[in-house]
């Protein structure tokens, strides 16, 4: 803050505060590039005169950041998050100008170190274990061209693909990297995994009819134990992500004896032994 003036009274101006603003364009590498020493000062307040005895403001700081940012103190608590074009959130407070109460001595600004999260926001989030194609679906449906292959864990970042219609409208979809058991105790892929699937507005289920095993020192899963520990795994990790809209899809329905794995795995899920399930099947081939 800036110096009260005693002679007459005069009040300090207020610090300026430290800001983050979303902006659609921007990247936490442009950000880094831009401010390679990511320290961010805001003004300082104007010293009370004669001429002006209430101080100016100082000049606030405001710093972009993309959409999808949380906010972390060096505490680990979440501060806030930015998911709009123009969403603000103020993280440092300017100091308080000199005045009568603090014998016309200005106070420091609040210094804050702050870590930034950057979480994928899209409209579908595809889940499921690795190569259980979803890489394929999401290579089909948009324009999105990511790695695909016949092994697990093809897919090591999101990739994220819009469908575009004729009336202009777009679904934003994300191939989120495979799951894998125990992953909402940060076993693989872990949280890197999950924290995107919290930003998505509903998700898509992608199922491998024939079962799942990801190695011969793991054990086989049905289509069925597929389901029920993918939606294990993301109650664990967030309760919250239960009350996310979510489709299922089965895959891979040209594979021998596919046919009759779906009609078992359809009276698994009428009767699911206790666990209610909500699900809707969608048959799409490869």
């Amino acid at each position: 803050g800036g110096m009260g003036l005693p002679r007459f009274g005069g009040e300090g101006g207020k610090g300026g505060d430290v800001w983050l603003v979303a902006e659609e364009k921007m990247t936490l590498k442009r950000i880094k590039d831009k401010f390679p020493r990511k320290r961010f000062l805001a003004g300082t307040g104007a010293n009370s005169c004669v001429h002006a005895l209430k101080g100016a403001k100082g000049t606030d700081c405001r710093v972009p950041v993309p959409l999808g940012i949380s906010v972390i103190s060096s505490h680990g608590k979440q501060i806030g998050e930015l998911n709009k074009p123009g969403d603000c959130l103020l993280i440092a407070h300017g100091g308080l100008g000199g005045c009568l109460d603090t014998n016309f001595l200005p106070s420091k600004g609040q210094i804050q170190i702050v870590h930034l999260d950057l979480k994928l926001i899209a409209d579908v989030g595809l889940v499921g274990f690795p190569n259980a194609g979803k890489s394929s679906l999401l290579s089909k449906i948009s324009h999105a061209k990511p790695q695909i292959a016949d092994y697990a864990f093809t897919t090591v970042k999101p990739e994220l693909g819009k469908i575009m219609y004729p009336d202009y409208k777009q679904v934003s979809v994300a191939d989120l990297p495979g799951l894998i058991e125990g992953a909402h105790a940060n076993k693989g892929m872990g949280h890197k995994f999950l924290k995107h699937v919290e930003r998505t507005k509903q998700l898509l289920f992608v199922v491998d009819i024939s079962g799942f095993q990801l190695s011969s020192k793991t054990p086989f899963r049905t289509a069925f134990e597929t389901i029920l520990l993918l939606t294990q795994e993301l109650e664990l990790y967030n309760k919250q992500l239960r009350t996310k809209p979510a489709l299922l899809a089965i895959n891979k329905m040209d594979l021998p004896n596919a046919q009759d794995s779906l009609n078992e795995l359809m009276k698994q899920l009428q009767n699911p032994q206790g666990k209610l399930i909500y699900c809707f099947l969608l048959n799409f081939p490869g």
